[in-house]
């Protein structure tokens, strides 16, 4: 028994319809897909333009006055340590100064003391013989 061939290619033909709608539908959604892609890439763009693009020159221009900022501490900071370093020097080698000068004069006195205390002393002894 073979089929007949009125039967068999009503469904053929219905099969094929079905699949040229999918395929219309999927290139409408295609079509659908790149207009919404385009679209949401110019509102992209557009607000890059609006809002990014001056924050991003208010950043660069903050940057740039950090950048000098830094700079300029950096400067200072240098100075100020050489200042410091020079100041510091300095007071070390009049500490030094005043330190030798202190010990000549102590030593002077002492050996004033040390002869009076040894005329004394031989006074004493003197005194202690007679």
């Amino acid at each position: 028994m073979l089929p007949d061939l009125q039967s068999v290619s009503v469904p053929l033909w219905i099969m094929a319809v079905v699949s040229v709608l999918q395929a219309l539908v999927l290139i409408g959604v295609g079509v659908a897909g790149y207009l919404a892609y385009s679209r949401v890439m110019t509102l992209v763009n557009d607000l890059e333009a609006r809002q990014i693009a001056p924050l991003r020159e208010k950043a660069d221009a903050i940057l740039a006055d950090v950048k000098s900022i830094t700079a300029r501490v950096s400067q200072q900071t240098e100075r100020v340590d050489h200042a410091i370093t020079g100041t510091i020097e300095r007071v070390d080698d009049t500490a030094t100064r005043v330190r030798a000068g202190v010990h000549d004069k102590v030593s002077q006195a002492v050996g004033v003391v040390r002869g009076v205390r040894a005329v004394i002393m031989s006074l004493l002894h003197r005194e202690s013989h007679a």
